[in-house]
């Protein structure tokens, strides 16, 4: 018996338990990363790495370069638009591309998917560290890990989305690294964050904002640690430090900036509140919307939307709770590094938010461009659920109201994780509340189209004839296309918007009628023959010509 109970205790570690839970994360991204389609938005991130990487390999071979018979479809990185656009994800993906996939865009697609997920799998682990220091106990940390990956719409785009994705988890780490930095400051540990700040401005340059967050946290651990501690001139060496080393690796790894390198990053950073010239539209409560007009509510909507009912509760209570410490004592809470960090955390989920709002900033489809403040909202989902299981273990009447919402939470998260699997692969068009009736036609559903590869693959398991002519949205049909085996491929043959006629088959994603390619001209010439519904939510037709 003490041998069985020992045994237990040794698989009740944090090893084992965390290792766990990590392998079979990594496992379920081998079993599943072949399922998702591709995004509307991977082709260009992918030329954007190749832009880069022909810009490098002319510095050091051009002639190679100009005997490469496709070198010149590659855009200058002076003329391609999307230049200014970090690599830090895209350039290495190209590299292993050429060593592993050898022109396949299949195989590229399937490695690209398994290596998103890969990081997102670090964030994963940046997560559970960071919740681990701020809560002083590895289980809470795992607590919000767990919850990051039961988040369907973030499950689902960590196969598939290198941008904010991506972002999202070097966002992570670098407040991972600030963290680390706080705790003890140290130049190793100064230039180790300055690194993480760098790869999260090489993918995105909102990441500038850390450079802000840290000079400010670096301010106030100096107003209230004693300078026998922490002198004041060590912090101002480890403050220039940080910065210095955060610059100098965001210019190593950013080769667009490489000919006048602060200058072009001081104009990029201008894009932070603009990207005014996008033509794109968002639905919004059945409204179409051009990018730059949407209402200032628009980011709290969505977020309250797709995140799981159970995690913004309990991040209401969590903040709750850190506000009213702060009220009880607001002087004191400064001078205790906790309290510290759990304001950076609020920080870190609000000032965001309230910066796209007063800055009238550009936001694409959904929230996505602001994924990054999600791991914030978790951690204080954890803060909710430590207060909760406080409160628990109080002899006062609130005890039954806290067990309760405990087993509430609990079993919604479980209803979460059914959904989950129930809306595989399409979680990406999770909605926690509302019923399929108030989605349609209401809210962008798979506007990126990755639907469109199992419309593809339905028209060919159903239509044994040698060429399939079928036409739609051209974009998202093409990126459709490049998960299909060749053979299969081969029998496809797309039909212009000018000669739609001509078309067996017509594949839509439901967006509204204001985008020109959603539907046919005519729907009398079309009946509906195929449907994919996530959770009865309709997110992709096939339509066939009647006369056919």
């Amino acid at each position: 018996m003490p041998n069985s109970r020992s045994f237990l205790q040794s698989l009740l570690t944090v090893r084992w338990v965390v290792g766990l839970f990590f392998g079979l994360l990594l496992l379920t991204g081998l079993l599943l990363h072949r399922d998702y389609g591709v995004s509307t938005d991977e082709p260009n991130n992918h030329l954007n790495g190749l832009v880069s990487a022909k810009y490098l390999a002319q510095l050091v071979a051009p002639e190679v370069v100009a005997r490469q018979p496709t070198s010149h479809l590659i855009p200058d990185i002076r003329a391609f638009r999307d230049a200014d656009h970090g690599v830090a994800f895209e350039l290495p993906m190209v590299v292993l591309s050429y060593l592993f996939t050898r022109h396949d865009p299949q195989a590229y697609y399937y490695l690209r998917h398994l290596l998103i997920f890969f990081i997102f799998v670090l964030g994963v682990w940046a997560l559970y560290r960071l919740g681990t220091l701020r809560f002083g106990d590895w289980r809470w940390g795992l607590l919000g890990a767990v919850l990051l990956v039961l988040s369907p719409r973030f499950f689902a785009e960590a196969f598939y989305n290198g941008k904010d994705i991506v972002y999202m988890v070097l966002f992570t780490v670098a407040m991972y690294t600030l963290t680390r930095f706080l705790l003890r400051p140290t130049y190793g540990r100064a230039i180790v964050h300055g690194l993480a700040t760098a790869v999260a401005v090489d993918v995105r340059v909102q990441g500038l904002l850390l450079v802000v967050v840290t000079l400010v946290m670096l301010l106030v651990e100096a107003a209230n640690r004693p300078a026998t501690e922490l002198p004041r001139r060590r912090m101002i060496g480890l403050g220039a430090l940080y910065v210095v080393a955060a610059l100098l690796f965001t210019f190593i790894g950013w080769p667009y900036l490489w000919a006048t390198p602060l200058s072009e990053l001081l104009d990029v950073s201008q894009r932070i509140s603009q990207y005014a010239l996008w033509p794109g539209r968002v639905v919004y409560f059945g409204q179409v919307l051009p990018g730059h007009q949407i209402p200032w509510h628009y980011i709290p909507v969505w977020i309250s939307l797709t995140t799981p009912l159970p995690y913004l509760g309990a991040a209401a209570i969590g903040l709750g709770a850190e506000v009213c410490a702060w009220a009880r004592k607001p002087v004191a809470s400064l001078h205790t590094l906790p309290s510290r960090l759990g304001a950076l955390g609020i920080v870190w989920l609000v000032g965001p938010v309230l910066l796209v709002i007063v800055l009238h900033s550009v936001v694409y489809n959904g929230w996505r461009h602001l994924y990054f403040i999600y791991p914030a909202l978790l951690l204080l989902a954890v803060q909710g659920v430590r207060t909760l299981v406080a409160y628990s273990q109080q002899t006062t009447p609130r005890r039954w109201l806290a067990y309760g919402l405990l087993l509430l939470g609990g079993l919604e998260v479980a209803h979460t994780v059914v959904r989950m699997v129930r809306m595989h692969p399409y979680q990406q068009v999770y909605f926690s509340f509302l019923p399929p009736s108030a989605v349609v036609d209401q809210f962008d559903r798979d506007y990126w189209g990755l639907s469109y590869r199992q419309g593809l693959e339905w028209v060919l398991a159903h239509d044994p004839s040698p060429t399939i002519t079928y036409s739609g949205d051209a974009t998202m049909l093409y990126c459709g296309g490049f998960l299909l085996p060749p053979e299969q491929k081969a029998r496809l043959r797309y039909i212009w918007k000018d000669k739609q006629p001509e078309a067996r088959y017509f594949l839509t994603n439901h967006r509204p009628r204001a985008y020109s390619l959603s539907y046919p001209d005519s729907m009398d010439l079309w009946r509906e023959v195929h449907t994919i519904r996530a959770e009865g939510i309709p997110i992709l037709s096939v339509y066939q010509q009647r006369r056919r």
